[in-house]
């Protein structure tokens, strides 16, 4: 999925009514930088050294590779039927679920969160937050009736991220299910976007992807590094995967996107590779954060959800130093840390963390001489 956009978001009531939209970035200067806003770092951080390292996102910074030879006619004619039938097999053999047959591809994630609101007659929308703000935005704009919620609440759809987006909370298969059918006795739908489950696919409930009232939306670009391909993949009943593919329409991803998405969903040494350097990588930026007088309050192996009274001031040192992580509106003491891809990310990272740790007990003054709240004007 991609990362919160800056557009404007509908103000959807959460459990204290209090109308934030969770999982929102954080305005600086006016304007709402979201996850991966290089632009709007550079604005909002003129003087910052270059490159920028963006650790704003949590996208594997080690994309899949060797990427395969595209065959020319994938760049010069449009797709066939059958490189997206390979695809839909290739992604229900990788991710575990039955068949093809409740397979649907879009470019990307957010295409479906977009699209699925809009099968539906309007009605309840529970999302349980505070998680990535588009699925409340979008449901609110299809003419649902949206709360954001702190549990489990009774709707005709209720939506998870699971596990979820910023703070790794995870829920257990064995509730999904459960969940899954009283949605379907209801009528209803069971949403669950697993776009950080690659890692743990004991976590997922693809393998029941089919079943009434489960509908399982993954994202490829996450995982496999390779965000700019634009793949996005819904898991749901027969009919409803046939309708999201009908509604999608034909030539939905390129056919250089399908030919890499098929072999990178199909290689399963890579894929087992990459789980261990990430979580390795997971447990190393959890101790310099840790050696730093830092908090983990949770992530997945993706991505490291800090908690610091004083994060906006430790936002701006960052971003002077020319380094981007994610901050939240409606948490102003959370940060998000995605990993530094190389040797030299790691060690600036290092540097600006322990340069505020080591300047004696009264460290935190260094971050707290800023304003722990950071006007958007």
């Amino acid at each position: 999925m991609a990362e919160d956009s800056p557009a404007t978001k509908p103000r959807v009531p959460d459990q204290q009514g209090t109308g934030v939209a969770p999982g929102q970035g954080y305005a600086i200067g006016g304007v709402l930088l979201h996850g991966g806003d290089l632009d709007g770092a550079r604005a909002a951080f003129p003087g910052a050294p270059e490159p920028w390292i963006d650790l704003s996102t949590g996208i594997n910074p080690w994309p899949y590779s060797p990427l395969p030879q595209v065959p020319q006619e994938a760049w010069t004619r449009l797709p066939g039927r059958g490189e997206e039938a390979a695809l839909r097999t290739a992604a229900a053999a990788c991710y575990g679920a039955p068949s093809a047959d409740v397979v649907a591809a879009a470019s990307g994630s957010q295409a479906l969160i977009q699209l699925l609101p809009r099968l539906r007659a309007p009605g309840s929308v529970a999302v349980l937050g505070p998680t990535y703000a588009e699925h409340a935005r979008c449901w609110a704009l299809a003419g649902h009736d949206v709360r954001t919620v702190g549990e489990v609440a009774a709707a005709d759809v209720l939506v998870v991220v699971n596990p979820n987006n910023p703070d790794g909370r995870r829920l257990p298969p064995a509730l999904l299910l459960e969940l899954a059918a009283v949605q379907e006795a209801r009528g209803g739908w069971l949403v669950v976007d697993e776009a950080f489950t690659d890692m743990r696919p004991e976590d997922s409930v693809a393998g029941c992807a089919g079943r009434p009232g489960l509908v399982i939306l993954r994202s490829f670009g996450k995982f496999f590094g390779l965000a700019g391909l634009r793949l996005g993949i819904a898991l749901a009943p027969t009919d409803l995967a046939a309708a999201l593919r009908e509604a999608i329409g034909p030539w939905a991803v390129s056919g250089p996107g399908l030919a890499i998405a098929t072999a990178a969903l199909a290689d399963r040494g890579w894929i087992a590779s990459m789980r261990n350097r990430l979580a390795d990588a997971a447990a190393e930026l959890d101790r310099l954060l840790g050696e730093s007088g830092l908090q983990v309050a949770g992530g997945t192996e993706l991505f490291r959800l800090v908690e610091e009274p004083c994060a906006p001031a430790l936002y701006r040192a960052l971003g002077e130093a020319g380094i981007l992580v994610r901050r939240f509106e409606h948490r102003s003491d959370w940060l998000r840390f995605g990993l530094p891809g190389t040797d030299e990310a790691w060690q600036r990272l290092a540097q600006q963390l322990r340069q505020r740790r080591h300047t004696g007990p009264g460290w935190d003054k260094n971050w707290a001489m800023q304003p722990c709240k950071m006007s958007a004007s």
